[in-house]
């Protein structure tokens, strides 16, 4: 799922090519990306686009008289940037916004289509998407700690829970708790006053650090390949590779459609953390520490 570094980028690019412009068209081609009813995706069109921003991991396209048109890409939704007269992608394209200048194209690879698309009219009912969590870069460490502490969860659910934190997902939340030597286990009301300062330095560096780095990976040109798997991170999705900081195999914990990456070494004392399917399945001979790895 696209985190808060690429839809930073999305916004961004997105901006500089449609603020400004009119809407000529929506083509809705897969209606059930389409969650709403009234305002109709037909009002969009022929108003002038003010500006697009971010809301969470939301991108929000906003209209001339408060209507806006708000795209989740969840995990396989993506968006491109068509020069006009160029084809849509067949098979993954959901609904195509039409521009003077070009085209944006919302797709969704795979069968699962979670992807959505609202639209609303007024501030007040783009309010009810937002979901309270607090944009780290603009957040001093006080009411970071505040937010941490005010639930007892484990520091992975915490940091990707989205009415405590802003567009922070399970890529970057690995980056971030392997940045801070902290488990992605540990409780964050059992944390010192000094781990969380830790967490809170982590978590501003690495997604402005990311923020950076797409960004001038991008240019001038629209986000592609937008994943949340790429060669420079640390842990995020390099299970079993050598951690970049101690040399120590990448572990990880599977459940549901998604994995936690950490290195035993840097952040849990060189403890394996069970995972749930495996660690029952091998009971008495599931590793207990990375050494046993060796």
């Amino acid at each position: 799922m696209p985190e808060l570094p690429d839809v930073v980028v999305y916004v961004e690019s997105l901006d500089r090519r449609i603020a400004g412009q009119r809407l000529d068209h929506v083509r809705l081609i897969s209606p059930f990306v389409l969650r709403t009813v009234v305002p109709a995706l037909a009002a969009a069109e022929g108003r002038r686009v003010d500006t697009v921003r971010r809301l969470g991991k939301r991108i929000v396209i906003c209209l001339e008289a408060e209507l806006f048109l708000v795209l989740h890409l969840m995990i396989a939704g993506r968006l491109r940037w068509l020069e006009r007269g160029q084809k849509l992608p067949a098979r993954i394209t959901l609904a195509s916004f039409e521009f003077a200048t070009g085209t944006v194209a919302f797709t969704e690879a795979g069968t699962k289509k979670r992807a959505s698309l609202h639209v609303v009219q007024g501030e007040a009912a783009l309010a009810a998407f937002d979901m309270g969590g607090l944009d780290v870069a603009g957040t001093g460490l006080a009411a970071f700690r505040e937010r941490l502490l005010r639930e007892n969860h484990t520091l992975k659910r915490a940091l990707t829970d989205p009415r405590l934190f802003s567009g922070i997902g399970n890529a970057y939340s690995d980056e971030i708790l392997h940045r801070a030597r902290l488990s992605p286990l540990a409780l964050t009301q059992k944390l010192s006053p000094e781990e969380i300062a830790r967490l809170h330095g982590a978590a501003r560096e690495v997604l402005a650090e990311w923020t950076v780095r797409l960004r001038a990976e991008t240019g001038e040109d629209f986000p592609a390949g937008v994943t949340a798997f790429r060669p420079e991170m640390a842990v995020h999705g390099k299970f079993r590779q050598p951690c970049p900081v101690c040399g120590a195999p990448v572990q990880r914990i599977v459940y549901a459609e998604n994995e936690t990456n950490y290195c035993a070494r840097c952040q849990t004392g060189g403890a394996i953390l069970a995972d749930r399917a495996l660690s029952r399945l091998l009971k008495s001979t599931w590793p207990r520490s990375i050494d046993e790895l060796g």
